[in-house]
Formats: C-alpha cells, sequence, structure tokens
C-alpha cells in the first residue's frame, strides 16, 4: 500500500498539490490509501475545530476518489460510504 502520509512534515500547501496529484502515485498495481479524515489541511484551512470537519473532509474523499484512491481511512464510516456510493454512481454514468 502506498501512503502518501498526509500531515506529516508537509505544509498545508504541500498536502494540497499531493492530493491535487496523488493520481501519479498509482503504479505496478499497488493500492493507493488517502488518510486525510479530520486532517489539519481540512481544519485549518476552514479555521474550524477537528469534530466540525466532517464536510470537508467528504469534499476531499470525493477528491481522493477522482484521484484513484483504493482505500481511504476515515474516522465517519457512513459518510464516507455514502461518498463512495455517490462516487460509483458518477463514475458508472
Amino acid at each position: 500500500i502506498i501512503d502518501p502520509g498526509y500531515g506529516f512534515a508537509k505544509t498545508i500547501d504541500q498536502n494540497y498539490h499531493l492530493l491535487k496529484n496523488q493520481r501519479l502515485l498509482n503504479f505496478h498495481d499497488v493500492p493507493t490509501l488517502s488518510g486525510i479524515s479530520r486532517k489539519s489541511m481540512i481544519y485549518k484551512t476552514l479555521d474550524i475545530k477537528a469534530s466540525l470537519a466532517l464536510n470537508g473532509t467528504s469534499a476531499l474523499h470525493m477528491i481522493c476518489l477522482q484521484q484513484e484512491a483504493s482505500i481511504l481511512r476515515v474516522h465517519d464510516v457512513k459518510e464516507a460510504m455514502e461518498v463512495i456510493q455517490l462516487y460509483h454512481i458518477l463514475e458508472s454514468n
């Protein structure tokens, strides 16, 4: 599994640059994990508490899926499954 390590030794800008280009990490049929749930790149950007970052997390989960993430590491399973369901509908049409 390739884990780009969102939030670890990176600035907020570096995290967003990585997310925007995460697709480039997909090689050799190795799954890519995105662990952005409630990360500081969300709550610091939105100037909110981490506990209030669900909406931002869901928005970025969709971006992770569009960037071909294989695995989402999440705190809010129900909401993440809703994002995944919507993504699959979008991709099948």
